[in-house]
């Protein structure tokens, strides 16, 4: 297969939405992690607020992971285009294959990402169970009555 300048400059658009959506993912958790910071330092000894900062300090490393990858990957594009312009073929296309390497990775660690992310809604819910059923009759309790019909 002949590796031709376009091929790489497609991945730049796709390079750059994903690296703006790892940048929204930071951005959002770095606003949790404040949120987080301050009901911590008002209740110290709430296990929920500690669970959910552990898994933030790893989300924030995978996201930086994923950043890093996405950014190496854009990097080994535009070397490859480099590559492709000064005609070296052979070391074109290993770079092109070690960016599809570097944004598959990318892609990996940020699918993880995602699945810690349902694990920390799953400790909210968890939390909000318990609540719900301290407080039996309380106003959202309509909202987890389960339907006869469903059993």
């Amino acid at each position: 297969m002949e590796l031709e300048l376009s091929t790489p400059a497609l991945l730049f658009s796709a390079i750059t939405l994903l690296m703006l959506a790892y940048t929204n993912r930071f951005l959002a958790i770095a606003s949790l992690i404040r949120g987080l910071h301050d009901r911590h330092l008002e209740r110290p000894d709430e296990t929920l607020i500690v669970e959910q900062l552990r898994n933030l300090r790893r989300r924030v490393f995978m996201i930086k992971s994923m950043q890093i990858f996405g950014v190496l990957s854009f990097l080994l594009c535009v070397v490859c285009m480099f590559l492709i312009y000064q005609e070296f073929k052979m070391a074109a296309n290993i770079t092109f294959m070690l960016s599809m390497i570097a944004l598959l990775i990318s892609l990996f660690i940020s699918l993880l990402e995602i699945n810690l992310s349902t694990k920390a809604l799953k400790i909210e819910l968890g939390d909000l169970d318990e609540m719900l059923k301290k407080s039996e009759g309380g106003p959202l309790d309509f909202m987890f009555k389960k339907d006869p019909k469903d059993e």
